[in-house]
């Protein structure tokens, strides 16, 4: 009954993804260190072993031999004959160890209780990440809250717009009564009529018409 229950927690890993099966997919997930735990049936050939050690040092992950034969593991991971397999996940490592331990403590204990430290490790790297993620969240709300208070504040304190009164060219406020008003109107009406601000041309002396005209 336990051996058919920690065969399922396998098939569980392999339907989750966390796991592989067979020599090549083994050899990669360690060359890229994401193994954590390798798995050997009980009937696995020396050379499968061998290379099993090998792919546990390039990985830097731990590897153990089940008490399945390859038949067995293969079924559990959805193939005709398995004789090796990486677990990716340490919480899958971990509970399978464990279930190995209590029925075997002589021959997996070790393995369990440094499966069980690398575990607890990453839990609380995994807590600590999400309690800064929150945290940043956090700050991140309330500094959006003051700049909003902040806007509100401004837009309370700022001065009323003119009206009704022109700007000049640079943005400044001109006053009607002010030389520049002043100016501006002259220059207005100048376009409006050229000659409102020009004398009157007397006939006579001075005058641009012939005497002998009439």
């Amino acid at each position: 009954m336990e051996n058919n229950n920690l065969l399922h927690l396998i098939g569980l890993a392999k339907k989750a993804g966390r796991l592989e099966a067979g020599e090549e997919p083994v050899g990669m997930v360690c060359r890229a260190q994401d193994a954590r735990l390798i798995l050997l049936a009980s009937d696995a050939a020396a050379s499968t072993a061998r290379r099993a050690l090998h792919f546990a040092q390039e990985g830097k992950c731990l590897s153990i031999r089940l008490p399945f034969s390859k038949d067995q593991l293969g079924r559990a991971v959805g193939r005709t004959s398995c004789a090796i397999a990486a677990m990716t996940d340490i919480g899958f490592a971990s509970a399978v160890a464990g279930k190995l331990a209590a029925s075997d403590p002589d021959a997996y204990g070790g393995t369990a209780e440094k499966l069980k430290l690398k575990a607890k490790r990453a839990a609380e790297r995994h807590k600590a990440a999400e309690e800064k993620r929150a945290a940043g969240e956090q700050r991140a709300a309330a500094e959006k809250k003051v700049s909003a208070k902040r806007k509100v504040s401004a837009e309370k304190t700022a001065p009323p717009k003119s009206e009704g009164r022109k700007t000049s060219r640079g943005g400044a406020v001109q006053s009607p009564r002010s030389p520049a008003g002043q100016n501006a109107r002259r220059r207005i009406a100048a376009k409006k009529n050229p000659y409102s601000g020009s004398r009157p041309v007397k006939r006579g002396k001075g005058s641009f018409r012939s005497k002998g005209s009439s």
